[in-house]
């Protein structure tokens, strides 16, 4: 018979490292849901994955001294912290790429990393939210899950938390999700090259006609139908892109 106190402590060590992947990971952790629907999705998840790894937990406890157990904590809420953030950052590098191809397009002002509570421009928040939307239709959220049941085959209990490795996993995270936004954002970016040295050349060819601002609506309207041709492949090709790091990474 298991006393209660270890079952009790088993929980909370799992509520560590779920809590901390639902406080970063996408679809989740964005202001605009309560923390308590957060706080009552962690908590469901960690009993729901509980009963998978009860045994383990339960070794560790009995067979651990006091400094152990309290550095689990925060050992465990950094590991969940660092598997929500590397599945974020290809949403952040999404919103990057959405506000920069707005931009290119002249659908908002000058482009800057965006923050959390910052409101994107339309086109952005629209994508970005597509993309969040397709991914819980896809069912992406429940690789998440696996990867956070199979992280403990990776990072088991009391082993620690090795800040060299998450450190070298998030930057090499990072490039790679840099690297997808601008394939992503490349159609845009030509454009806007092609269509801003064009208008260029036309207003040093005719300088006293305000070409800028009478091209405006032309490079609009461009800038929609090319977004209207690749919006579709855009939101494919990431979702495809994040549901290959979850299986893979």
């Amino acid at each position: 018979m298991i006393p209660l106190n270890v079952t009790v402590l088993s929980a909370f060590l799992v509520f560590c490292r779920i809590g901390g992947c639902v406080m970063l990971m996408p679809g989740l952790s964005g202001h605009r849901l309560p923390v308590r629907i957060r706080l009552f999705v962690a908590v469901g998840v960690s009993l729901a994955i509980l009963p998978l790894l009860f045994a383990d937990m339960a070794d560790f406890i009995q067979s651990a001294s006091g400094p152990q157990l309290l550095g689990a904590i925060p050992s465990e809420i950094a590991t969940g912290a660092i598997i929500g953030l590397l599945a974020r950052f290809f949403f952040l590098m999404l919103q990057t790429m959405l506000v920069a191809s707005a931009q290119f397009i002249g659908l908002s002002s000058m482009m800057g990393l965006p923050e959390e509570d910052e409101a994107l421009p339309p086109i952005a928040t629209l994508l970005a939210l597509t993309a969040t939307t397709m991914m819980f239709i896809s069912d992406q959220h429940y690789e998440m899950l696996r990867g956070l049941v199979a992280s403990y085959r990776q990072i088991p209990i009391g082993v620690g938390f090795g800040g060299r490795g998450a450190l070298m996993q998030a930057v090499d995270q990072l490039s790679a999700a840099l690297m997808l936004s601008l394939r992503l954002a490349s159609p845009f970016l030509v454009y806007s090259l092609i269509i801003n040295f064009a208008i260029g050349l036309l207003n040093k060819l005719t300088p006293q006609i305000p070409v800028f601002f009478i091209s405006a609506p032309f490079t609009l309207a461009g800038g929609l139908l090319l977004l209207y041709a690749m919006s579709d492949q855009l939101l494919v090709a990431f979702i495809s892109a994040f549901g290959a790091f979850l299986k893979l990474g």
